[in-house]
């Protein structure tokens, strides 16, 4: 062992006079470091790091840099060197660039060239470091791709909503002067019909270079006064585009809700999805599914000219954003719409299809003002309520032939109920209940009241699909059917007046269980599926029957003769008006409800003479051009 010693020690001696040796041959500078330097520079932006060759200076280039990716926005690149190859006074390495765009990675690697000068590797900087392509005078820009808004489809797959040609006129503030503006606002405002005054004050607010909107018309619609009166005033312009519409104007707007440019509110209460200038979903259903509905956008990153010439480099396509499919059914909205259109006050048609609770038309005429009371609407509806008092007092014990006496008058807790006003006395006295239900008799229902136990009316109503509340995936009010309150709210709740009230689509409803002879419930989103609710007690066979010979009767001798002869299956139907107060004076609300086949209709007027005279005609129209 002792042997050994003096080798060993000798070994490392020599070891370390060796390494000695390496260190004192490695001179210079290192052009890794160099590389290094330079990626870390594209990253930040800031090259006083940077060895340049002679006539660059680093603020040039830190400018001439923010010049080329000034139009990549906020968007930060991940820049890293290698492959660093020294020969000679010369030096080559590789830098690896990755640019996040639009959730994927945009890589691709540029050479760089480096020269010994002194104790520093100098970099020649041309734009040619930033992207391998790019020349003199080209710059990185990066330009959003609008995904697609996704459809609204209906019944059968047909498309409802989908972009449609329209002309956006307005002020295009860059080609008028600011003491001309507001003339040229007040006569566009003027021309298209909206507040001169208004406008004006918009357009003088607007940013010297703005293109403040007037008003958006379908292309197909544009007045003729319009289309060649535009263009003599100043500063007006007409641009097309494609937004998101319905088939026509007011094709269920309501209900479908419109598409514009996102308010200060939205992008307060959502600044991770909206930003200034976006289009979204403004109300109904396009504002409820706007995250559904919105398109995710693509990006395209371009190498751009000094003349303003694009060469594409990276693109990441758009997406289109989801299909929402509605059972609403466009030539049965169409018609619903058709029957409405000349209805003064505000008026409401649903029809649904008992056979699975499909809304196949939601229509809203234009005395609504563009509420939507076809689903949402909250009325008293009158005798048309009788579908579900016949049916309470069919679970109480009579049966359609039970005799119940229909008087003109009958007092209750001293309050007098009256039937309608023209009532034929010849349909007075010991009557059937069916005929009772035929000719609405007020007294009849009311003679009865003491047969229905607390809870019995609403139970009733609850089976035919009436008065319990649930989500459907679009706004929806199923009406109310609470305890009443005196024994006089008692007898006017069983004729549809005291605390009951419904929607039309609630009441549409309530014919689509009769006739399908189950609880019905209503569907128009079809990705939300709704089950009866658990506290709906399940509707007999014998008693939709029975609701059905009586509803029946109605139409063969009773206030539904209009729909007597409708080709196809017989139909059933009630008629009903409904008084409330109005400035003063005693108004009535005129209602209608039918079934024919596989289809259940209901129709309101907001102030109408009588449910057979006002709401009738509407639905026999409706029946017959469907």
């Amino acid at each position: 062992m002792r042997s050994l010693r003096p080798a060993v020690a000798a070994a490392l001696v020599l070891g370390a006079l060796t390494a000695c040796d390496a260190a004192d041959k490695v001179t210079g500078p290192d052009p890794d470091d160099a590389a290094d330097t330079l990626a870390l520079a594209l990253v930040g932006g800031d090259f006083s790091d940077v060895a340049l060759t002679s006539g660059q200076t680093v603020d040039e280039v830190a400018t001439d840099y923010s010049t080329v990716v000034e139009g990549m926005g906020d968007l930060t690149p991940t820049v890293t060197a290698g492959g660093v190859e020294e020969d000679g006074e010369t030096a080559s390495a590789t830098l690896a660039w990755t640019w996040p765009v639009g959730g994927e990675e945009w890589s691709y690697t540029a050479p760089v060239t480096m020269t010994k000068a002194g104790d520093e590797w100098q970099v020649e900087w041309s734009r040619a470091l930033v992207e391998p392509s790019l020349r003199e005078g080209s710059v990185l820009d990066v330009t959003p791709v609008a995904g697609d808004r996704g459809l609204i489809l209906g019944n059968h797959g047909d498309v409802i909503v989908t972009d449609r040609a329209v002309t956006r006129f307005g002020i295009d503030r860059s080609q008028v002067p600011q003491a001309q503006a507001g003339r040229s606002a007040r006569r566009l405002a003027q021309l298209v019909g909206i507040d001169p005054a208004a406008y004006a004050a918009r357009v003088e607010a607007a940013g010297e270079k703005a293109f403040v909107e007037a008003i958006v018309i379908r292309k197909d619609d544009v007045p003729l006064d319009v289309a060649q009166g535009y263009a003599a005033i100043t500063g007006a312009r007409a641009v097309a585009d494609d937004i998101p519409l319905g088939p026509t104007r007011d094709f269920a707007l309501p209900i479908l809700g419109s598409v514009g440019e996102v308010t200060a509110e939205m992008i307060a209460e959502h600044p991770d999805r909206y930003q200034v200038g976006d289009q979204a979903g403004l109300s109904g259903l396009q504002a409820r599914y706007d995250e559904q509905l919105q398109g995710v956008d693509g990006l395209v990153v371009n190498a751009v000219a000094g003349s303003g010439r694009e060469r594409e480099l990276y693109r990441v396509d758009p997406q289109p954003g989801q299909t929402i499919e509605l059972t609403l059914d466009v030539q049965a909205q169409q018609a619903a719409e058709a029957a409405l259109a000349d209805v003064g006050p505000a008026s409401a048609l649903v029809a649904v299809r008992p056979s699975d609770g499909a809304i196949l038309a939601a229509a809203n005429g234009p005395g609504t003002g563009g509420y939507n009371f076809a689903t949402y609407g909250q009325a008293a509806p009158g005798s048309t309520f009788k579908t579900v008092s016949s049916l309470a007092l069919l679970r109480a014990g009579l049966t359609p032939d039970t005799v119940v006496p229909c008087t003109s008058r009958v007092g209750v807790d001293g309050k007098p109920f009256e039937n309608y006003d023209d009532y034929p006395s010849s349909a007075l006295g010991d009557i059937p209940l069916r005929t009772a239900v035929a000719n609405s008799c007020n007294t009849a229902f009311i003679s009865q009241a003491g047969k229905v136990g607390d809870g019995d009316l609403a139970a009733a109503a609850a089976s035919l699909g009436l008065g319990i509340d649930h989500d459907l995936g679009f706004p929806a009010y199923f009406g109310q059917v609470p305890e009443p309150q005196s024994q006089t709210e008692a007898a006017a709740d069983l004729i549809g007046q005291g605390g009951i009230l419904a929607s039309p689509m609630a009441m549409a409803t309530v014919m689509a269980s009769i006739q399908a002879g189950r609880t019905v419930v209503p569907q128009l989103v079809r990705s939300v599926e709704s089950a009866v609710p658990d506290e709906a007690t399940p509707l007999g066979a014998q008693e939709a029957a029975a609701l059905q010979g009586m509803l029946r009767a109605v139409v063969t001798s009773g206030s539904g003769r209009g729909l007597l002869d409708l080709p196809g299956p017989p139909a059933i139907a009630k008629t009903g008006t409904a008084e409330f107060e109005k400035g003063g004076k005693t108004l009535t609300h005129a209602w209608m409800v039918a079934a024919q086949g596989d289809l259940a209709v209901a129709v309101y007027v907001d102030e109408g003479d009588s449910g057979s005279g006002t709401a009738g005609p509407l639905l026999e129209r409706f029946l017959r051009t469907r």
